[in-house]
């Protein structure tokens, strides 16, 4: 039994293009595979889960101590 052909994984394309008058002309395109758009979910959920974390700890309001 022979191996399976080797595949291209699916890529997932998007282009964006920005610009503000006649200086500013920006143009993005970016080409992303099912693992990669895995990998980038991944990272997006735990830079909010720590963001909430941390304004958690920032806003919470700590027992006074008794003082001497």
């Amino acid at each position: 039994m022979s191996p399976p052909p080797h595949r291209r994984p699916v890529c997932q394309k998007g282009v964006l293009r920005l610009s503000a008058g006649r200086a500013v002309d920006l143009r993005l395109k970016l080409n992303l595979t099912s693992g990669g758009l895995l990998a980038v979910g991944g990272l997006v959920s735990s830079i909010l889960l720590s963001t909430a974390v941390l304004v958690g700890v920032a806003t919470r309001h700590l027992p006074l101590r008794d003082r001497p």
